[in-house]
């Protein structure tokens, strides 16, 4: 049975967007980083998100010439979605109309790829408030946007018990920590 990971780039304070730094991983970019997307695009699995993550990366996709973006097309995605209707212009994207609580269950059964999510934080909230979430993986930057944070990752998740299940310091400044969700 396929797992779902919820991937998420956070601040040390626990932040996932802008902030007094909006540059591209609040500036942290380095070929650590590039290499464990790389490694992480990698592995077979399906892609998971909310409408909203869908359109903003299918534009950066189009528009962008990143080397990650043609391995991004190959992938199988699936979106959560009222709003959007086909055709999509991002390769191999299905559409998910229905509940998450029914549709996640069902999708979980049908083969032994991980579904990971990307972006996606009002989705990522109803997975976890519906139970759904079996791992968690946080890669931590060494920043804090104390007042001037946008996008709090945590504090309207329910609460959870998690086990580390591995950590991994990236570029030497970059921890990437991966969690089972009790």
């Amino acid at each position: 049975m396929r797992e779902l990971i919820v991937d998420m780039f956070s601040t040390l304070d626990g932040f996932g967007d802008g902030g007094p730094q909006s540059a591209a991983y609040w500036g942290y970019d380095g070929p650590g980083l590039q290499e464990w997307v790389a490694r992480k695009l990698a592995e077979d699995h399906v892609v998971v998100m909310g409408a909203t993550s869908y359109r903003m990366m299918a534009e950066i996709v189009q528009e962008g010439d990143d080397p990650s973006f043609a391995r991004m097309a190959e992938l199988p995605k699936l979106v959560f979605s009222k709003s959007l209707t086909p055709p999509l212009s991002w390769a191999n994207t299905t559409i998910v109309d229905e509940p998450l609580e029914t549709a996640v269950p069902a999708l979980k059964e049908l083969d032994d790829r991980p579904m990971i999510t990307l972006g996606s934080p009002s989705l990522v909230r109803s997975l976890f408030d519906a139970g759904l979430v079996d791992r968690l993986r946080v890669m931590v930057f060494p920043t804090m946007h104390g007042r001037e944070g946008e996008g709090p990752l945590f504090t309207k998740l329910p609460y959870r018990q998690l086990d580390l299940l591995t950590s991994e310091v990236v570029d030497g400044r970059l921890v990437a920590l991966e969690y089972k969700v009790n």
